[in-house]
């Protein structure tokens, strides 16, 4: 089903910066249409609120450790899927806060460490997002999330962010029990949605998921919100935007 082209148009008209694709032209390297977008929960949800309450906590510090915590939390999930050894994504964030703290030397009393955990429950969507959803979902696309977030975290997030309904799966890695950007992992769209990977558009956040959902074969989008540079991994995603106004800019020019 092709996009609405007046839904289009509204949304290149709000201003928010529209897709690059990569090379010029996703045509060569893409297929021409998509049925189905499986996102990273991070393209939607916005965890700036942690590092501001964080910065509460310790002030002139925040920010470092959030960066540091973060850091921390991704780097052990593939090293526990390289190490076979299993934790679901509450306590590998957990772990890593636990971690950031004591690198820092700063003081993680309980209560502040369960503030902290429990930001995690109430992440709310980035401000583009609900629209861009609405105008993919009217479109005929078939959507879901693919992260490493717990089921519960997933769930308490779409509610506090009001956004059920919207995503035909909540695909969380624990079902495998290993992390992107394990093979396993990025399997589970196929599985779900049971269509070949060249109809399923990946909407990463990281640098690199989307590295990891190019290499497995995904017609990948980058909703690159923090604006880095492309990884140095061999392989770039199809398009590159900072917001999903982009991204439908990028679903558009698959089907046009």
């Amino acid at each position: 089903m092709s996009l609405n082209r007046r839904q289009f148009l509204n949304l290149a008209a709000s201003g928010v910066a529209t897709s690059l694709l990569v090379n010029g032209s996703t045509r060569a390297d893409t297929p021409p249409t998509s049925r189905a977008i499986a996102f990273d929960a991070f393209t939607i949800f916005d965890a700036r609120p942690i590092t501001a309450l964080a910065e509460e906590f310790f002030p002139g510090r925040g920010t470092e450790l959030t960066s540091l915590w973060r850091t921390r939390q991704f780097e052990y999930t593939w090293l526990r899927t390289l190490y076979g050894r299993y934790a679901d994504f509450w306590q590998v964030t957990q772990d890593s806060l636990e971690f950031a703290a004591k690198m820092l030397k700063v003081e993680l009393t309980g209560e502040k460490r369960e503030r902290l955990m429990n930001g995690y429950l109430e992440l709310k969507a980035f401000p583009d997002v609900s629209r861009a959803l609405q105008v993919l979902k009217d479109a005929g696309l078939r959507l879901a999330f693919l992260a490493n977030l717990t089921p519960q975290m997933l769930d308490a997030a779409t509610k506090s962010s009001k956004l059920e309904g919207i995503f035909e799966y909540n695909l969380s890695t624990d079902a495998v029990k290993v992390y992107k950007p394990d093979a396993r992992a990025y399997q589970m769209a196929i599985d779900a949605f049971k269509l070949p990977r060249e109809e399923i558009v990946f909407a990463a956040f990281g640098g690199w998921d989307a590295a990891g959902a190019k290499n497995f074969g995904y017609p990948t989008f980058w909703v690159n919100r923090l604006n880095l540079p492309v990884e140095q991994l061999d392989v770039v995603p199809d398009g590159i935007g900072t917001t999903l106004t982009a991204l439908v800019d990028f679903v558009k020019a698959m089907k046009s």
